[in-house]
C-alpha cells in the first residue's frame, strides 16, 4: 500500500448501504495507506430495519469485489432454486406471462439475491471499524471551500476534512446544500411492504411458489419472495391518486401502514394472494419519489454523491442497492487509478476533482439512462371506461413487452472504467492513442489469418 505523510479525511454522510460500501471501497479498493475516513449518521443507533431488498449480478459482483464475502452465503440471502430471477404473473388467473433471465452469471452465488436489508447492512457493517462511525448526526448542511469540506449538525457540531461524499439517501441533505432547488417528484404509486419469519405463511397458501413472484394488475402490482435468514416479504404497490404535497403531508417514509388496508385492495385477486395478504402481520407504507438526472455529480471540487443522494430513481426496476454498490466500486477505482499513479499526485484539489470526475464519467450516463427510461415510460392503461377484455389484453402486451434491463443487473463497473480510462487517454494522447488502435486492428488481423489457417488442417 502507498503511504504518504498527508492524510485523506473523508467524510461520508450516511450509514446506509451506500455509506458502508463507500467506506470498505475507499479503505480495500483506493489501496491508499493514508485514508481517514470517517462516517456521520443521523440515527442515534444501527438498528436491522427495513424491509426486503433485492441485488441483481451487478451487484453480487460487487460485493465480492469489496471482500464482502459473509453476504453472498445462501444463509444470508435466498436465490430461487430455478435460477429465474424473478416471474410475472397476471393478477387474476395466476398465469405465468413472463419471466426474468441472467444472460452471463456462471457463478451462481452473483445471482439474484433477495435479502432483509437489515442483514445485507449487518453483513456491510462487519467490515466496517465501529469507531470510525458517528451516529446522532443529523445534518444541517454541507459546506466547500478550496481546500476543505465541512458538515455542520443539527445538535450545533461540525465535521471538517479533505473529501465529502453524500451517501445521505433519496432526501440527501448534502445534494440540497449544492443543489438546494432539486425536486422531487411523486410517481403516483405507494408501497406497502412487509417482512415476517417464513413459517408464517409455510404450508398455508395454496400454490405457493417458492421462486420471487411478482404479479401485475391492471392499476396495482403485488411481489412475494423469500428472503434469507427465514424471512418471506410480500410488497403491495397501488396508485395514489393525490398529489406530492397531500401525499407529503399524509405519509412517513416507513409508516405504519393499515393491513385491512392491504387485505382488502387485493380481495378480488388470485386466491394465492388472497392467502398471502390475509397471513402477512403488519405492513409498512413507503410512498415512492423519483427525480431528475444530475448535471454534474462533483461540487466544488471536493464533493460528490452517492447512492439515491446522486440518482434519485425511486427504486425501479429494484435496482438501488446493486446501484449503490457498483457506485463505491466506481469511486474506490478512481481514487487508486489517481493516487496510486506513478506521478503520485499530492492531496490537492486538481487531484481530488480528477478522481470525482473519473467516477462520475463511469457512473453518470450508465444511471442517467435508467432515469431516463423511468420518467419517460408511458403508463399503457385502458382508459377508465374501458372492458376488462380491453384492459387485459393491454396489461397483457405490457407484460410481455417489458423493457429489457441485462444492461443493467449484468453491468459490469470494472469495464466501463477502463473504457473511461481508455477515452481521457485517447483525449490527451491522440497520436499515441491512433498507433495503438491500429496496432489492435493488425493484431486482430494476424489472429484472424491464424485462426482460418487452424481452421484448414
Amino acid at each position: 500500500m502507498v503511504v504518504k505523510d498527508d492524510t485523506f479525511r473523508v467524510l461520508i454522510a450516511g450509514a446506509g448501504i451506500a455509506g458502508l460500501a463507500t467506506s470498505i471501497s475507499l479503505r480495500r479498493i483506493s489501496d491508499l495507506a493514508n485514508l481517514d475516513v470517517h462516517i456521520y449518521e443521523q440515527a442515534p443507533e444501527l438498528l436491522e430495519i427495513g424491509a426486503s431488498i433485492a441485488l441483481s449480478p451487478n451487484g453480487m459482483r460487487t460485493l465480492e469485489k469489496l471482500g464482502v464475502n459473509n453476504a453472498l452465503t445462501d444463509e444470508v440471502g435466498y436465490r430461487g432454486p430455478s435460477g429465474i430471477p424473478q416471474i410475472f404473473r397476471h393478477w387474476k388467473t395466476n398465469q405465468v406471462i413472463s419471466v426474468d433471465t441472467h444472460n452471463d452469471v456462471p457463478d451462481p452465488r452473483h445471482h439474484t439475491t433477495r435479502f432483509h436489508r437489515g442483514h445485507l447492512h449487518a453483513a456491510l457493517l462487519e467490515h466496517v471499524p465501529r469507531e470510525s462511525i458517528h451516529l446522532g448526526k443529523k445534518i444541517k448542511r454541507a459546506e466547500a471551500s478550496q481546500d476543505r469540506v465541512s458538515l455542520h449538525f443539527e445538535d450545533g457540531s461540525s465535521a471538517h476534512g479533505h473529501i465529502l461524499i453524500g451517501a445521505d439517501g433519496i432526501r440527501s441533505p448534502v445534494r440540497q446544500s449544492f443543489i438546494p432547488d432539486y425536486k422531487l417528484r411523486f410517481s403516483g404509486k405507494v408501497f406497502m411492504r412487509s417482512t415476517f419469519d417464513v413459517s408464517l405463511i409455510e404450508g398455508k397458501v395454496p400454490d405457493l411458489p417458492i421462486d420471487a413472484m411478482h404479479w401485475w394488475g391492471p392499476r396495482d402490482n403485488f411481489f412475494a419472495s423469500r428472503l434469507g435468514k427465514g424471512q418471506y416479504t410480500t410488497v403491495g404497490a397501488y396508485d395514489d391518486p393525490r398529489t406530492a404535497e397531500e401525499v407529503e403531508q399524509s405519509i412517513a417514509w416507513d409508516q405504519k401502514g393499515n393491513v385491512e388496508f392491504l387485505r382488502e385492495r387485493y380481495k378480488d385477486w388470485n386466491p394465492t394472494i388472497r392467502a398471502l395478504t390475509q397471513l402477512t402481520p403488519s405492513t409498512n407504507l413507503y410512498p415512492n419519489f423519483a427525480g431528475d438526472a444530475l448535471s454534474t455529480w462533483v461540487f466544488g471540487s471536493r464533493v460528490t454523491l452517492i447512492g439515491d443522494a446522486a440518482h434519485a430513481h425511486g427504486g425501479s426496476f429494484a435496482a438501488g442497492g446493486s446501484l449503490a454498490l457498483d457506485d463505491s466500486l466506481a469511486l474506490g477505482l478512481a481514487f487508486k487509478h489517481v493516487f496510486n499513479s506513478p506521478s503520485r499526485p499530492s492531496l490537492s484539489s486538481d487531484s481530488i476533482n480528477k478522481a470525482l470526475v473519473l467516477y462520475s464519467k463511469t457512473r453518470q450516463p450508465h444511471t442517467a439512462r435508467l432515469l431516463r427510461i423511468i420518467h419517460n415510460q408511458i403508463k399503457k392503461r385502458a382508459p377508465e371506461d374501458a372492458t376488462f377484455e380491453e384492459e387485459d389484453a393491454t396489461l397483457v402486451a405490457r407484460m410481455k413487452t417489458r423493457p429489457n434491463t441485462e444492461w443493467l443487473s449484468e453491468h459490469d463497473v470494472e469495464t466501463a472504467f477502463a473504457a473511461v480510462i481508455n477515452q481521457s487517454t485517447s483525449e490527451r494522447y491522440p497520436e499515441q492513442a491512433s498507433a495503438v488502435k491500429e496496432e489492435s486492428k493488425q493484431g486482430k488481423a494476424v489472429d484472424e489469418n491464424i485462426r482460418l489457417q487452424g481452421s484448414k488442417i
